[in-house]
């Protein structure tokens, strides 16, 4: 288990939701023979049960190209020649492959800023108060989870964030004397939104991810990424992993940022579906997506996270992300948080769950297919230096960013450069 071999399979479980019509951009490498002026890059692409289309004719960006107006039928009408069957691809993005120039998949997203809501389900809402008065001890772990249950792990379970119930069990617990940053965002008016990454610092299906070598107490997180257009719509969704270091943020919340913002302690993929009507938000909230973890030493893990568990509704997750109080013009990316934390002891009894080098963890959806990452330590992981100089380098080098062309297009539907 946590073998090679078994992230190359795992990464071909994700054609398994490309059938019944669903419309998929994904972000790949074209190769260097691809391309008409012999430059290679990084290409937004149509992904189908017949292959790989390079979209860059459209948009040299899966940010511009998710920014115009009426994209599903700009996609019916309109795609460019085929670079790779999917199954090829895939294989292809294993991470130990990517040195080569083929086809391979990256993260789906590029110019858009990767946000994200937590302490938005009860069960994280009660981890993240057992990291707190644990002080990132993961020893206290399993005593603090048993005294928190006994006092009030019913009744939070039960509530929703932001109604007149949660509020009213928020001033009871003040009046006790039990205050939290975590209580404040998991049941009051203002839900927690953080950067969780760079522009273009998310890694895609197939990559590793990180685990920093000074943290002792770290875990995967499964969520759904909703993606947004500069005008607040959401126009589709995609999976993601938010590495967390347990004991880090623990310590205080004030260490959220080192905690979750790390060189490549984010991943997003395989692709982003687009929302239409078989593929609704209703129905992906309606849905459940399930997380595997297979350790070299033999741990297995695995667990669901029911979507309709959520205590806040999506609609306002985004719109306390943005609104009018925040604008973004290349649109942006929003992890929903999740349910699901692994506490199984791994290491030792009463230790709970923590991340070796090799696990693989695979995230699994059936309208979005499956995101698969291999843990790695600091040393195994090199430095980030593909940043956004570097991109649009790359594509001025390849005639992308040419006056007339499509990201030129999709400024109108922005508006006006400020």
């Amino acid at each position: 288990m946590g073998s090679p071999l078994e992230l190359g399979r795992t990464l071909l479980d994700a054609v398994d939701c490309l059938g019944g019509g669903g419309l998929f951009i994904g972000r790949a490498h074209l190769p260097a023979a691809a391309c008409p002026r012999g430059i290679g890059g990084p290409t937004p692409v149509l992904v189908s049960p017949e292959g790989v289309f390079d979209l860059s004719a459209l948009a040299p960006t899966t940010a511009a190209l998710l920014a115009s107006a009426d994209l599903p039928d700009l996609l019916r009408g309109q795609r460019g020649g085929r670079i790779a069957s999917v199954e090829d691809a895939l294989t292809a993005s294993q991470h130990d492959r990517r040195g080569t120039d083929t086809v391979h998949f990256l993260s789906p997203i590029d110019l858009q800023p990767v946000k994200a809501c937590g302490v938005t389900f009860a069960a994280s809402l009660l981890e993240r108060l057992i990291e707190e008065q644990a002080r990132g001890d993961p020893a206290m772990a399993t005593k603090v989870r048993a005294t928190i249950q006994r006092s009030a792990g019913e009744r939070l379970q039960a509530i929703k964030a932001g109604t007149p119930a949660s509020l009213h069990l928020l001033k009871e617990l003040r009046g006790l004397g039990i205050a939290s940053a975590y209580l404040e965002v998991g049941l009051g008016p203002y839900v927690e939104v953080f950067t969780k990454a760079p522009v273009l610092g998310t890694v895609g299906t197939g990559e590793r991810v990180h685990v920093r070598d000074d943290s002792e107490w770290s875990n995967p997180e499964p969520e759904i990424v909703l993606v947004v257009s500069p005008d607040g719509t959401i126009v589709g969704a995609t999976l993601g992993n938010d590495v967390n270091l347990r004991d880090l943020e623990g310590r205080s919340p004030l260490l959220l940022g080192i905690a979750k913002d790390n060189t490549a302690s984010a991943s997003v993929g395989p692709w982003i579906r687009l929302f239409d009507v078989h593929f609704t938000l209703d129905l992906l909230m309606a849905s459940t997506l399930t997380m595997t973890i297979s350790g070299e030493d033999g741990f297995a893990f695995e667990d669901d996270c029911p979507m309709d568990r959520i205590s806040r509704l999506p609609d306002d997750l985004v719109r306390q992300a943005s609104g009018r109080f925040h604008g973004y013009p290349d649109g942006f990316s929003l992890f929903l948080g999740t349910m699901v934390v692994p506490t199984a002891d791994r290491v030792a009894p009463g230790l709970g769950f923590t991340h070796r080098p090799g696990d693989v963890v695979a995230i699994r959806h059936p309208h979005l297919g499956c995101l698969v990452n291999q843990v790695a330590s600091t040393a195994d992981i090199p430095p980030w230096d593909d940043g956004i100089g570097r991109l649009m380098t790359n594509l001025g080098r390849r005639g992308l960013l040419q006056e007339g062309s499509s990201l030129s297009a999709s400024a109108s539907v922005q508006g006006p450069a400020r």
